[in-house]
């Protein structure tokens, strides 16, 4: 009896020990980092930044695979899948892990199949509209969509996008009655935004921002909660008169579910440190996306908030997806 109970003992310590020491010796291979995106946008740059200072640290290649499609879904779908042994990571965005999930059968679970590892940036959406239109301000507007119901329209990028969500979210919020004007990609429907055959949106600060600094467009928010580093003089959706707005895109660092504690303790502190660099943040900033950083419980909870949120949007204002 007693043998049988210290070889179980001397069996739970070993195997701890080997856990130990293999998490000590990771990484053993190059790193493959999914961007479930096209290259040349700004989630492959966000990666492309991330990986040398990653190589250098961890002290092996990492390697970034690009694996567009089906709004992100597809890469990751394909991270989800890998081994769980902190050599494939993916970068997380909110159509695959928050939006997609409220609307389609996925064949994974964003909370069950994922480690997070950190928030990596945010970037608000923000409210913009033709200069044609006479308001200056987010009541102004609320004011003008009250006294025309259903005669003001907005655009985005496609039924079920984050514009979309952005923009239902604003009308439930501000009690306003505004017409969607699906288009199939932002860069559909912003040269009809800046034509003037659409009134209004909610987008992306690094796709507007050019058109509002030429005068083309008219910023009035941002959808974070707080004012943005970026345009730090625009106010928020909710201090401009809409309370409880929040709109924002978040991109953040994954690995697959069962990857060991350890790793994903040194890969969380290791990617904190890479998004730290100065001329890495000078560059992220440039493109619209501010870093953020954090622990993985505060980037878990983030997709767990959003998921919530997206749930809530879909329901009221019945969203389906193209």
């Amino acid at each position: 009896m007693h043998n049988t109970l210290y070889s179980c003992l001397f069996l739970c310590i070993g195997c701890l020990g080997m856990a130990t020491a293999g998490a000590q010796q990771y990484p053993t291979k190059p790193l493959r980092f999914i961007v479930p995106f096209a290259p040349g946008g700004g989630t492959d740059i966000l990666a492309r930044l991330l990986a040398p200072r990653l190589t250098e640290s961890l002290g092996q290649p990492v390697v970034v695979d690009n694996r567009g499609g089906a709004g992100g879904v597809i890469g990751a779908d394909m991270a989800a899948k890998a081994p769980a042994d902190g050599h494939t990571i993916v970068l997380g965005s909110p159509g695959a892990l928050t939006i997609n999930p409220n609307l389609l059968k996925l064949p994974y679970d964003p909370q069950r199949d994922f480690m997070p590892i950190m928030q990596a940036t945010i970037s608000p959406f923000t409210l913009v509209v033709h200069p044609s239109l006479p308001v200056q301000s987010v009541k102004e507007l609320i004011a003008l969509a009250r006294a025309k119901p259903g005669s003001l329209n907005f655009g985005s990028s496609g039924n079920g996008s984050v514009a979309h969500f952005s923009s239902e979210q604003f009308k439930a919020l501000a009690r306003v009655d505004l017409v969607h004007v699906p288009y199939k990609g932002s860069a559909a429907y912003i040269p009809d935004l800046i034509g003037g055959r659409l009134q209004m949106t909610f987008e992306n600060l690094p796709v507007v921002l050019p058109h509002v600094k030429s005068g083309k467009l008219r910023m009035l928010a941002v959808g974070t909660k707080t004012r943005s580093a970026l345009v730090p003089e625009i106010p928020t959706v909710d201090e401009a008169g809409v309370p409880g707005y929040e709109s924002s895109t978040v991109f953040g660092v994954l690995a697959p579910a069962k990857t060991p504690a350890a790793i994903i303790t040194r890969l969380n502190q290791e990617t904190n440190k890479a998004l730290q660099v100065p001329d890495s943040r000078e560059r992220l900033l440039s493109i619209g996306l501010e870093p953020v950083g954090g622990t993985p419980q505060q980037y878990a909870a983030q997709i767990k908030e959003e998921l919530a949120k997206y749930a809530r949007i879909v329901k009221a204002a019945g969203i389906k997806a193209d």
